[in-house]
């Protein structure tokens, strides 16, 4: 048996503005993962706050956050690796688990990106790249992405429309999830006549910023099934981290910090990218999702597109893949990303994921990267 479960999920509606402090939004993702568990905020022995700073106005919210859910004086730590925080955070929770520190321990992710302007934030996230020689010449989000979608096209003939039906996936699914920001079909003509932001990447084809929270419950196994019902249990972790400049990235049709961080999962856990049941990948952008179908070996470099095409990534498919509708439908709150795509993975192997259930799941997997690809977490997750 593994020797680390998580026992609770939670997460805020995503909002484009949520009107909530910080500190609130985490109580209400705190509150859902608690739901149903033999636990007490005083059984909390440590808590994890994941964000990217320069976004919020609170600085080093750990503190705050642990106080407004009543965790001291338990420690409370900071962790931040861009939108991979939370995602990290778990490996983090899971290392002090099983080095014996800890027993029970809260990962919290949160961002609050209404307090900035779009200009503004997209000015931050910018800064997650090299600050000297990149991101002062403009190579934000959209660019950086824009770069490997034109690498993809360039090496394996990929087109606008072919990355424009995950879009149009993401939205069927985001209009069933209570919890996404965009809850709205759009067409494919739709994705493809939508305005340019990065070429070729249109407006469709991006996420949007977001407020909100989520919250992992991990405890220690033997205590597990004495305070959950359901546990779930972490089997394989990986984490990689790429080159900050994208000039000195070799591979623009993949993320080969994806590819190391779902190897060192998959070994970890004993299985292969086949023994996948529903995976949530980061789907910041649809060039993103390609690229995770190949990274992770769902399909071969090049081929990913028929997965999309055939639509075997949709919750009936070979391979489901964001059936609560991604970032893209979800928004994108930097710190609690990750966290959401854990909770929608602990959902799916309990059956509980009413709005999208994919059919008896026992192995899922949660791909969430950083910046543009400069790190990358792998989390397998069993029922």
């Amino acid at each position: 048996m593994p020797d680390v479960a998580i026992v609770g999920a939670g997460q805020t509606a995503f909002t484009r503005k949520s009107g909530m402090a910080l500190r609130e939004m985490c109580f209400d993702a705190y509150k859902e993962a608690m739901e149903g568990l033999d636990l007490t905020n005083k059984t909390i022995d440590a808590s994890i706050l994941c964000s990217a700073p320069e976004y919020d106005k609170q600085r080093s919210p750990a503190g705050s956050v642990s106080e407004y859910l009543e965790f001291t004086p338990a420690p409370a730590f900071y962790i931040e690796s861009v939108c991979s925080s939370s995602s990290m955070g778990l490996r983090v929770a899971w290392s002090m688990i099983e080095a014996g520190l800890h027993k029970v321990v809260a990962v919290i992710g949160v961002q609050k990106m209404s307090e900035l302007s779009s200009r503004d934030a997209a000015e931050r996230m910018g800064r997650g790249g090299d600050i000297i020689w990149e991101s002062p010449f403009g190579l934000t989000m959209p660019a950086g992405y824009g770069m490997y979608a034109r690498g993809h096209m360039a090496q394996h003939g990929t087109t606008s429309e072919q990355l424009a039906k995950i879009r149009v996936k993401a939205a069927f699914y985001g209009a069933k999830n209570p919890k996404a920001t965009y809850r709205k079909e759009v067409s494919l003509q739709e994705v493809l006549t939508s305005e340019t932001v990065a070429d070729p990447l249109k407006r469709f084809d991006c996420c949007a910023n977001a407020d909100g929270a989520s919250c992992i419950i991990l405890v220690k196994g033997d205590i597990a099934r004495s305070v959950c019902k359901v546990p779930i249990w972490v089997v394989g972790l990986g984490a990689a981290t790429d080159t900050m400049t994208m000039s000195g990235r070799t591979l623009l049709s993949g993320l080969k910090c994806a590819q190391a961080a779902a190897a060192e999962a998959y070994k970890m856990a004993k299985v292969t990218s086949a023994d996948i049941d529903v995976a949530e990948v980061h789907d910041c952008f649809t060039i993103a999702e390609l690229m995770a179908y190949e990274d992770l070996g769902f399909a071969k470099p090049g081929q990913g597109v028929r997965l999309i095409e055939e639509k075997q990534t949709y919750a009936d498919g070979k391979i489901p893949v964001n059936v609560d509708g991604g970032l893209l439908s979800k928004g994108h709150p930097i710190g609690a990303t990750g966290g959401s795509q854990i909770r929608t993975i602990v959902r799916q192997l309990r059956g509980q994921a009413t709005e999208a259930q994919v059919k008896d799941p026992e192995i899922g997997l949660v791909h969430n990267i950083g910046g543009i690809g400069q790190y990358a977490n792998v989390t397998i997750l069993k029922r």
